[in-house]
């Protein structure tokens, strides 16, 4: 698929299984984010790969985060909660990483770390994996935030689930564009 194909027909795809991208397709995924704009070449950003048993161990932080929130939540709502990361066969942890910089602020490297984001959802569209960019509440939560080892100068940009979509995707819908973009 060529680059213009890709963005023009990427949509989420909420509803994942097996397999996960192979290791070929990935290191493509992972390469991918390294084409972001990128003011300075900080690279203001990492990644974290869960897949297997790590997405077990992802659940269990996501419920314990949300334990804090709420202890009286219900045995079935626990169970729902741990089974979140459950939703792809792989993650992406996308993390905006601060790097100090005299002309580049920390807005700029999170936009940056998006930006490396994005690319890898297109990477992974070209190659025919099904992806869905997800933030919530978990990306914002301390317990969440330090069980993930980030550090104070970073933050949580998105969770990518990757891997084969199943059942029908949504339409795309063109927008008027004409309503968005105006001559100055």
């Amino acid at each position: 698929m060529n680059a213009l194909d890709a963005i023009l027909t990427r949509t989420s795809t909420p509803r994942l299984s097996e397999p996960a991208p192979d290791k070929s397709t990935l290191k493509n995924i992972c390469r991918a984010a390294f084409r972001a704009a990128d003011h300075g070449l900080l690279r203001p950003w990492r990644f974290l790969i869960v897949k297997g048993d790590a997405r077990s161990k992802l659940g269990e932080l996501f419920l314990a985060a949300n334990l804090e929130l709420n202890p009286g939540i219900s045995l079935e709502k626990q169970a729902s909660i741990r089974k979140k990361p459950f939703r792809g066969p792989l993650i992406l942890i996308s993390i905006s990483s601060h790097k100090e910089h005299p002309k580049v602020p920390s807005i700029e490297q999170d936009l940056s770390a998006a930006a490396a984001t994005q690319n890898m959802l297109l990477a992974a569209h070209a190659q025919g994996i099904g992806g869905m960019w997800r933030t919530g509440s978990m990306a914002y939560h301390p317990t969440v935030i330090a069980g993930l080892g980030l550090s104070e100068s970073e933050k949580i940009i998105g969770f990518l689930y990757l891997g084969t979509s199943i059942g029908p995707t949504k339409s795309i819908i063109e927008p008027d564009i004409n309503a968005f973009f105006k001559e100055w």
